[in-house]
């Protein structure tokens, strides 16, 4: 004996029943329906725990940022144009974090600092990096080198030996020791090189390109500035005090 559904006869009469409703109104229902589904899709976690919102490639492009010192998209292909398309949702997020996104996409060099919050005191989350005499001397020269490459139309490049022979100018009256002034240059090549604004040349043990970075941290008025008040210490007479207290500029070192 075959059974029957005692509700069967009621969902064809049912289905029988013609749909009188205005079609705003069936579309306002699929819509209402539509939202369910969405809802009830499973967790798109990307490991246990995690409750994040951001796809991976977007929270990768965040973790460069913060990582720094920079985002460059020679270096990053893959991750300049997720930065490009989920910039507003990048720059959410470090908002919270009281930091401000810089992008200069002609260059294509991404990084953050703090942002400028006023009377409200925020906490820091980058660091400073203090620089000495040498350092900044050594960034300025390299800003007017990088100024006069995109002038021609060339790439940036530099070489140890000529970093040495400018920065020889600066060696302080009296100091005899050579080697010892040497020494100091080449560990600030090394610390520009950490923050990424020197990049050693493949095959090439002693020459850099640099940087477009350094391009965004000093503006052409403060390049005028920072020139004055280097020439007047290139003057034999600098005291040696001046190194190590000299202002510190903003990174992630």
């Amino acid at each position: 004996m075959n059974w029957s559904d005692p509700m069967s006869g009621d969902r064809a009469s049912e289905k029988r029943v013609p749909d009188k409703r205005v079609p705003e109104e069936r579309a306002i229902e699929e819509e209402m329906l539509n939202a369910e589904d969405t809802e009830q899709e499973p967790d798109q976690a990307l490991y246990p725990g995690d409750s994040g919102e951001l796809s991976l490639d977007t929270r990768r492009v965040l973790v460069q940022l913060l990582a720094g010192p920079s985002l460059d998209g020679q270096r990053h292909s893959k991750l300049w144009p997720i930065l490009i398309r989920d910039e507003a949702a990048i720059r959410c997020r470090l908002s919270e974090l009281f930091l401000q996104l810089v992008i200069d996409r002609d260059l294509q060099v991404a990084f953050t600092r703090q942002a400028e919050t006023g009377d409200l005191e925020a906490p820091r989350l980058l660091r400073r990096a203090k620089l000495t005499f040498l350092d900044s001397i050594l960034l300025l020269h390299l800003r007017q080198r990088l100024t006069q490459a995109e002038a021609h139309g060339d790439r940036a490049v530099v070489s140890t030996d000529e970093i040495i022979e400018f920065l020889g100018v600066y060696q302080q009256a009296g100091n005899t020791d050579r080697a010892l002034f040497e020494k100091r240059i080449h560990a600030s090549i090394e610390k520009i090189k950490k923050h990424s604004i020197l990049r050693k040349i493949r095959a090439s043990e002693n020459r850099f390109e640099i940087s477009p970075t350094l391009k965004l941290l000093f503006s052409a008025e403060e390049i005028q500035a920072l020139t004055r008040i280097y020439h007047d210490m290139r003057a034999p007479e600098a005291s040696s005090e001046q190194d190590d207290e000299m202002p510190s500029g903003e990174g992630k070192g």
